[in-house]
C-alpha cells in the first residue's frame, strides 16, 4: 500500500472510533490507530555519540553498601554495552581498559578521563543514590541519576546534561527477598537502570516499561 493511501486508512481509522467513543473499547481503537500511524519509537535526546569514541565513566555521589561496590563499575560497562549495539558508527573505550586506568589513576573531572582514554566525547554518570531493599524482606530498586556528556575536542564543553527523575524496579510492586537471591535482583535493577539512560541517545519503544511489574515477577 502506497505511504499517502495508507495514512488515509488509518485517518478512516480514527475518524470511525472518534464517532463510537462512547462505546466500549473505541478509545483503545483510537489508541491503536494512532500508534499505527505515528509510531512507537521515541528520538534520542542526543544524537550527537554517532561516529564518535565514547567513553562512559559513573562514580558515586554517595558512600555505597559494601555489596553495592561495584554498582558503578557494573552500571558504567552495561550502558556502554548498550550503546556499542544501538548507536550507529560509535566505537566504544574498553570498559576493562577504562577500569584499570580508573584503579591506577586520580582523577577529578569527567573530561581527565576523556584526555586519557583519547576519547572525542565523555559521558559522565552520577549515581547520587543506588538501593534495592524496601524494608527487610522485600527487593524494589530505587536509584537517582544525572547525566552529563562532555565534548572533549572542544575543549570539555558540556554539550548534554539531564537531571533523570527516580528510578523505580518494579514501579509499583515490591518482591519478597525469598524469591530472589540478592545478586541476581541487583543485577536486574542495573540492567535496567543502564537501559533507561543509555536510550537517552537512541530511538527507543516509548512503551518498553508498560510490563515491567509482570517482567520483574516473571523471573
Amino acid at each position: 500500500m502506497e505511504r499517502s493511501a495508507m495514512h488515509r486508512a488509518i485517518l478512516v481509522v480514527l475518524l470511525c472510533a472518534a464517532g463510537c467513543w462512547s462505546l466500549v473499547g473505541c478509545r483503545s481503537a483510537i489508541v491503536t490507530a494512532y500508534t499505527l500511524f505515528n509510531g512507537t519509537d521515541d528520538k534520542a535526546d542526543f544524537a550527537g555519540l554517532q561516529k564518535k569514541k565514547v567513553v562512559v565513566v559513573c562514580r558515586p555521589l554517595m558512600a555505597l553498601q559494601y555489596w553495592d561496590a561495584n554498582v558503578a563499575k557494573e552500571l558504567g560497562s552495561e550502558v556502554s554495552q548498550l550503546l556499542r549495539q544501538h548507536v550507529k558508527n560509535i566505537q566504544m573505550v574498553d570498559p576493562r581498559k577504562l577500569s584499570k586506568w580508573l584503579d591506577e589513576n586520580n582523577w577529578e573531572d569527567y573530561t581527565d578521563v576523556g584526555k586519557a582514554m583519547n576519547a572525542d566525547m565523555v559521558l559522565g554518570i552520577d549515581l547520587e543514590s543506588f538501593n534495592i531493599f524496601q524494608g527487610q524482606t522485600l527487593y524494589q530498586g530505587k536509584a537517582n541519576v544525572s547525566i552529563h556528556v562532555y565534548d572533549c575536542k572542544a575543549g570539555g564543553k558540556e554539550v548534554f546534561t539531564r537531571t533523570m527523575p527516580p528510578t523505580i524496579y518494579p514501579p509499583n510492586s515490591q518482591i519478597p527477598t525469598s524469591d530472589r537471591q540478592e545478586g541476581q535482583f541487583r543485577r536486574e535493577f542495573t540492567s535496567v537502570l543502564a537501559e533507561q539512560i543509555a536510550r537517552h541517545f537512541y530511538p527507543h519503544d516509548r512503551n518498553e516499561d508498560v510490563a515491567q511489574d509482570a517482567e520483574a515477577l516473571r523471573y
